[in-house]
């Protein structure tokens, strides 16, 4: 609108501000001035009326100040050369808020500080992941702005962060609790987010940091916890080779009891007797008679 502007100025100046005297020396260019305006006016009025929207973007029309309903998407678009175009991102966005200089949105130490259910003071730092709802970016422009981050998005996120902090101790936002302490909040701001144009996709608890003194008291503990799972897993180890060894043992038993009540004077005689005719049917073997009680013997052929 700029060049329409000085356009318009030129063709003033030209048409009411020139003398009409012939004999002036400016008066003839005032034909050729106004053809340079009318030019200018309409470039700029051609200017103006496209607008360009990049990837990962959308647009939001207002004139004299009324938000328009229309979104436009990524692209070229041809608009009212008064409407002034606000652009949003509705791209994945991430909010940081930590006690590391230079790494969060705000510089400094931009932890949140809650206190626990027993009292005591935890740091944490959080990243927030988001987008724009594409349908409601004219609600953000008309009742939040383009600053939404600051109005919206920082205050929910700590508040939602103290207020359900005090339901959890701090050794189970250390340890046991800590992924049931981030769906809640993730639920809480996902409320408060979709009620103003806002997608929230994901909470990231970064770091959670306790007092000293509970840190080791949470360290020794899980220490302890490691060593009687270790403890519990040898005595169950040593049980179950204990029981194996019993069973070898009644197997053993269980064996000679067999043999015991099974074999006698008058089996192993029978037994014998039969070795010893085999013996003797040996093209090998020569079988020498004692007497008539005792068991013969039986030599090799040489």
């Amino acid at each position: 609108m700029f060049i329409s502007i000085v356009g318009a100025i030129l063709y003033f100046v030209a048409t009411f501000v020139l003398p009409t005297n012939p004999n002036y020396p400016a008066t003839q260019f005032k034909g050729l001035m106004r053809f340079g305006a009318i030019g200018l006016i309409i470039l700029g009025l051609l200017t103006a009326s496209v607008k360009q929207i990049d990837a990962g973007e959308v647009g939001v029309q207002k004139l004299f100040g009324k938000v328009e309903g229309e979104v436009l998407p990524s692209g070229l678009h041809f608009v009212n050369p008064l409407v002034s175009v606000t652009r949003l991102s509705v791209r994945t966005q991430n909010y940081t808020m930590s006690g590391v200089h230079d790494e969060g949105k705000v510089k400094g130490d931009d932890a949140i500080r809650v206190l626990s259910n027993d009292g005591l003071e935890l740091i944490i730092d959080l990243t927030i992941l988001y987008h724009v709802e594409q349908a409601k970016a004219p609600q953000i422009v008309q009742s939040i702005g383009a600053d939404y981050e600051d109005v919206i998005v920082r205050p929910v996120t700590r508040t939602k962060i103290r207020d359900n902090s005090v339901y959890y101790t701090a050794i189970d936002l250390y340890s046991a609790k800590r992924d049931e302490f981030q769906a809640r909040i993730f639920h809480d701001i996902d409320s408060l987010f979709k009620m103003r144009g806002l997608v929230l996709e994901q909470v990231l608890l970064r770091n959670i940091t306790l007092p000293t003194s509970v840190k080791q008291t949470i360290e020794s503990k899980i220490n302890a916890e490691q060593d009687a799972q270790k403890m519990t897993y040898v005595l169950q180890k040593e049980k179950q080779e204990a029981e194996r060894k019993r069973v070898e043992a009644q197997g053993i038993a269980d064996y000679q009891k067999i043999l015991s009540t099974g074999l006698s004077d008058k089996l192993l005689q029978y037994e014998s007797i039969k070795a010893q005719k085999e013996l003797s049917l040996s093209a090998n073997s020569k079988v020498i008679i004692m007497n008539g009680k005792a068991s013969p013997i039986i030599l090799g052929n040489q």
